[in-house]
């Protein structure tokens, strides 16, 4: 898979389990750490690891290897590192505190909808 089919993937997982404000943003020209960040946000710490379950699940099925999870126990903020593609599942309340949107304000969008039609 791509990293793009790897994104579509894992936003179509975070759209099945009704995460909100899902956006992708294209990391390719700023940074080496990832192709691409996708964020998203849960209303309760249940909802945000069932997201990220699904995420993972997705992953395992697809055979792209996770490399790093973290946050799971608190489930405030889930990190899953699928290489070039990072996932950051949020809480409402943590997301607008860390507001990596506004961090990688220059970075481009993804349009990522194509997915939750898949």
């Amino acid at each position: 898979m791509t990293s793009y089919d790897v994104l579509m993937t894992v936003a179509k997982a975070a759209d099945d389990k009704r995460a909100e404000d899902i956006i992708a943003i294209e990391m390719k020209k700023l940074s080496s750490i990832a192709d691409y960040f996708m964020i998203c946000h849960g209303n309760s710490d249940k909802q945000v690891e069932a997201i990220a379950k699904e995420i993972k699940d997705k992953a395992d099925e697809n055979q792209v290897e996770i490399k790093r999870l973290e946050g799971a126990d608190e489930a405030k903020w889930i990190l899953l590192d699928l290489g070039d593609v990072i996932v950051h599942v949020f809480q409402r309340e943590e997301r607008a505190y860390y507001n990596l949107e506004k961090l990688w304000g220059d970075a481009p969008t993804v349009d990522v909808t194509p997915a939750f039609n898949l």
